[in-house]
């Protein structure tokens, strides 16, 4: 029997390590199966809530062609977090002659292996929308708190150790100058052209405040 393995993780706190440990585990069952690994495929940083993921779209159409016999994986949710995609690749798979394992979860192949792998797969779409509510729920809450919620800060602030927001002293200025400019009549483009051309950098460090911090601009109309 000939079999590929599938591995992949989200952005949500995994690393590289990841998925060493779901390769290595794969390969040992695979071993103790006698299944002949004939390829890898691996999607890094990508939810399995959805199905736009290269590598799993690549095995899903290379499984017609005859090569490997069973799709492994670590765990269910690795294939997929939902239900719908969860029954509707399989189903591809299936008429391409080809089965989902999971290397850490027995799962029978009699009709209480159903019930389980039914339960599995609920519980991990139940995992991933709770785990999105409750990231929300930190989120809105973080702005209502005036805090950061990671990632780049607008032109004009700074945050402290507690991640709140803080009036930078010394871009503030020009965030009012960006404001005045353009009520007066400015476009956004000449402001930023501007602000270029005396060497005001984007919190990227790239100069590019007309592609990246025009939003803030754009802003100012309530201020009209």
């Amino acid at each position: 029997m000939t079999g590929v393995i599938y591995a992949r993780y989200s952005s949500d706190n995994q690393r590289e390590e990841s998925i060493e440990g779901q390769l290595r585990e794969c390969k040992a069952f695979a071993e103790k199966n006698d299944i002949q690994i004939v390829g890898t495929y691996i999607d890094r940083a990508l939810s399995a809530k959805t199905d736009n993921r290269p590598d799993f779209q690549k095995m899903i159409k290379e499984s017609g062609k005859g090569i490997f016999d069973v799709v492994i994986v670590w765990k269910l949710d690795r294939f997929a977090r939902n239900r719908y995609d969860s029954a509707h690749y399989k189903a591809m798979l299936r008429k391409n002659g080809v089965k989902v394992i999971s290397a850490t979860e027995a799962i029978s192949e009699g009709a209480e292996g159903i019930l389980l792998e039914s339960l599995l797969k609920g519980m991990a779409e139940y995992y991933s929308v709770e785990l999105a509510e409750k990231t929300l729920r930190g989120m809105t809450e973080n702005a209502l708190s005036c805090k950061s919620n990671g990632g780049i800060l607008p032109i004009g602030y700074t945050a402290d150790g507690d991640l709140h927001y803080k009036i930078d002293p010394v871009m503030a200025p020009i965030v009012v100058e960006a404001f005045t400019m353009y009520s007066e009549g400015s476009t956004m483009k000449d402001i930023a052209r501007k602000f270029n051309a005396r060497g005001i950098r984007t919190k990227r460090g790239d100069g590019n405040i007309d592609q990246h911090d025009h939003k803030y601009a754009a802003q100012s109309k309530i201020y009209r």
